[in-house]
């Protein structure tokens, strides 16, 4: 088993490749407060959600360019006019030549839209459900997401969160990097053994820094790999 720098180890390296602690501060997202982030619609959830399941595997701008008629095809995702949709009206739209044309992407808008429907039940909303959820277990959101949603596991249900604002570490390219040289993770980093190593390291740096975990996944991040001081160089955090 691997060991784990302390969190002042890993921030001074971060401070070193950025310019200093305040270019480093500058670089750095924080994610809504849970009382900010339960008032969200629950449109915004599957409106993210949507949009990182056609960024998947496909260039993140050309879905970015197209948003605008995204919003403006799925009813700005109004979760009970996606609910009302018919099969045929599902087919109908896939075919729309103003958005990416992928009928088994774009099924997934109606099934994630029946799973924040049936979060909401219990729940008042999903915004609620998602902000009340501890994120020293945001791999068990994770969890969740992937077994209950559409297309929502790997890396695609995470980004979600994290664009809507819940304090989420992410496991970019950098981050899985750095678990794997340090030897706490071997193996796929999205087994469930290095999933509960990777949020078991990040608790404890929580509980060494008090920062969120948006924080520290970034500072992880850009304490490794090939980013240094340039703020626009490679780091897919």
């Amino acid at each position: 088993m691997g060991e784990l720098e302390s969190f002042e180890q890993i921030y001074q390296r971060a401070c070193e490749r950025k310019g200093g602690p305040k270019k480093l501060a500058a670089l750095l997202g924080k994610p809504l407060p849970p009382s900010q982030l339960e008032k969200v619609g629950d449109d915004r959830f599957l409106a993210e959600f949507t949009k990182k399941v056609f960024q998947s595997g496909f260039v993140w701008r050309v879905v970015r360019d197209k948003w605008p008629d995204f919003e403006r095809v799925f009813f700005n995702f109004d979760i009970d006019k996606i609910l009302l949709m018919p099969d045929e009206m599902v087919e109908k739209k896939a075919q729309d030549p103003s958005i990416i044309r992928n009928y088994n992407k774009v099924k997934t808008i109606r099934e994630n839209a029946l799973m924040i429907e049936s979060v909401r039940q219990q729940h008042g909303s999903f915004a609620k459900f998602v902000a009340n959820w501890p994120s020293h277990d945001i791999i068990g959101l994770w969890a969740y997401l992937k077994q209950h949603g559409a297309r929502l596991g790997g890396n695609t249900g995470a980004y979600g969160l994290r664009a809507v604002g819940k304090d989420t570490f992410l496991l970019s390219r950098d981050t899985v990097s750095y678990f794997a040289q340090r030897g706490i993770i071997s193996g796929s980093a999205t087994s469930k053994r290095s999933h509960k190593a990777i949020q078991d390291a990040f608790n404890e740096l929580h509980k060494q820094s008090n920062r969120s975990y948006q924080e520290l996944s970034q500072i992880m991040s850009m304490s490794v790999g090939d980013n240094h001081i340039q703020a626009d160089s490679h780091n897919d955090e």
